[in-house]
């Protein structure tokens, strides 16, 4: 059985345990970086269409910051947790005098486990319409900055690559960055886990809803992706909890394959999730593309 996971760090963790050779995954680089006690960095790389193929993802970076106690936490904590981020997000999003940015808030704000992306662009300082007014092309302290919120398909009837296209024809970013919730395969990362990476993203993967891809193939640009899973499969839930009890391995699969456990879930303190990483993404991203004006 597949156990479901937006997660990089996941999909090399799942390979590694099914795999008794421990040697790193072909055409897969990984870099680990403990940055204090509660704060770690992996970076993966897949270098190649084999790594990419043994992974199921495109060939790019995949930045996964697992922090603890963020959650209801010290403000301090988190304002590291940004700074970290930030940290990735340079590297990824280097700015310069002439930078414009997209940025997208994907996801249903009216559904708490699909809302950070809408929760996130509101944190997020747009300028955008300041250059206008001044028609200026650049600016020294920030970047050009638009935000969209395509709403999802059940609501617009209309995909969420295909507006985002429009609304970057409009704004002619250099890079869009795009927030969304994803899902995990550890319960535990729903409260301390963000992945960054620079391939895109599926709109809706977290709530198991995949859409158009968005990548620089259907925008016409470089899409950075920020996702934090806020849900898990109903069936990674029962499999981890039932997987060692006596006789019913050969079940399992039975059980697994049941329509009943077509369900996600999240955590009870989903709300709290939402704002404390919406808080953590808004200021990493303001800081990366503002940096004259956050610090």
């Amino acid at each position: 059985m597949a156990l479901r996971t937006d997660l990089a760090i996941e999909t090399r963790e799942m390979y590694h345990e099914s795999h008794s050779d421990k040697r790193e995954i072909p055409g897969v680089k990984v870099d680990v970086e403990e940055k204090n006690d509660k704060i770690k960095v992996t970076r993966i790389e897949i270098e190649n269409e084999l790594g990419s193929k043994i992974m199921e993802k495109p060939c790019g970076n995949y930045i996964t910051i697992e922090a603890d106690k963020i959650i209801g936490g010290e403000s301090e904590d988190k304002k590291n947790v940004s700074r970290i981020l930030s940290e990735e997000l340079k590297r990824l999003i280097p700015f310069n005098y002439h930078l414009k940015v997209l940025v997208v808030g994907l996801g249903n704000e009216k559904i708490t486990p699909d809302a950070l992306g809408p929760y996130t662009l509101d944190k997020v300082r747009i300028t955008r319409h300041y250059f206008i007014m001044f028609n200026e092309d650049g600016d020294d302290e920030m970047a050009c900055v638009s935000g969209f919120n395509p709403g999802v398909m059940g609501t617009t009837g209309i995909e969420s690559a295909e507006l985002i296209r429009q609304a970057a024809d409009i704004s002619k970013p250099d890079v869009i960055v795009a927030i969304d919730s994803l899902a995990a395969r550890d319960i535990n990362r729903i409260s301390s886990t963000i992945q960054i990476s620079d391939t895109g993203i599926s709109p809706g993967s977290g709530t198991g809803n995949m859409r158009t891809a968005l990548n620089k193939d259907t925008t016409g640009v470089k899409v950075v992706a920020i996702g934090v899973p806020t849900v898990i499969d109903a069936r990674t839930i029962i499999f981890d909890s039932i997987k060692e009890v006596s006789g019913i391995n050969d079940k399992l699969d039975e059980i697994m394959d049941s329509d009943k456990l077509d369900m996600i879930v999240t955590s009870g303190q989903i709300d709290q999730v939402i704002k404390d990483f919406s808080d953590i993404i808004s200021d990493a991203i303001n800081i990366t593309v503002h940096p004259g004006i956050y610090s």
